[in-house]
């Protein structure tokens, strides 16, 4: 499709583009984030959901999460590769079997181990604005991470505190309840949402939660940290 060319364009030349005037929904918009990703030439190295914050779907007027992917290139962070970044804490999971249902991400063994990780997003559209359907498919303005020592997987350590800082001041601090109100949902969302386009999970994937406070603008230069109670630290 044009408008997976031109996204992919987008990312190589720093140029963005405005959002596709021509409508889309999210059935084919799905379909452009497949041909985007597809166009980098990678294996997947895991997924990323997105509007996991009941605040930020009211704000886009949507009721449900979105899907991204993620390749191995995105886990080098370097500003230059971006247009406008900006940066959230997560909560990261490795996944520990092969999720081809729903059913797959309730088994035992589903999250193997769990990370403090920084998503950077970085839309390929102008003025960092966009549509639900336009979002999905820049693949949910996915565009790098980072993610922590992993440490065993604890069911119950869901609402940790979130200290999210830049330049060694602190920016947000929040919690990990945030994400879906109870972040232990996201392995489950992200078997749903990824039935419903066709996507197997691999064991071994890296799921990115979502964000537990808002985004801030990535700056050159900039160091970033999070630090989440009991899962550690991790820096840009």
């Amino acid at each position: 499709m044009k408008l997976a060319q031109a996204l992919h364009e987008a990312a190589l030349t720093r140029m963005p583009i405005p959002q596709p005037v021509d409508g889309l929904d999210v059935a084919t918009a799905y379909q452009v984030q497949e041909e985007v990703v597809g166009l980098r030439g990678e294996p997947l190295s895991g997924v990323k959901l997105g509007f996991t914050s009941e605040g930020k779907r009211r704000q886009m007027g949507v009721d449900d999460l979105i899907l991204g992917r993620l390749t191995p290139s995105m886990a080098v962070v370097d500003h230059d590769k971006y247009i406008h970044p900006r940066v959230e804490p997560e909560v990261a999971y490795l996944v520990g079997r092969r999720i081809e249902s729903v059913g797959d991400a309730t088994r035992p063994g589903a999250v193997a181990a769990v990370a403090a990780g920084i998503e950077v997003i970085d839309s390929r559209y102008e003025n960092f604005r966009f549509s639900l359907e336009s979002v999905i498919a820049d693949n949910t303005s996915a565009a790098g991470y980072a993610i922590g020592p992993w440490r065993a997987y604890d069911v119950d350590d869901w609402n940790l505190g979130v200290v999210f800082e830049i330049d060694g001041r602190p920016v947000h601090v929040g919690s990990t309840a945030a994400i879906l109100g109870d972040p232990r949902r996201a392995i489950v969302e992200a078997a749903r949402l990824a039935v419903q386009v066709g996507l197997v999970i691999e064991e071994g994937a890296i799921l990115l939660a979502g964000a537990a406070t808002p985004a801030e603008p990535y700056r050159p230069g900039a160091h970033v940290q999070v630090e989440i109670q009991r899962l550690g630290k991790v820096t840009l």
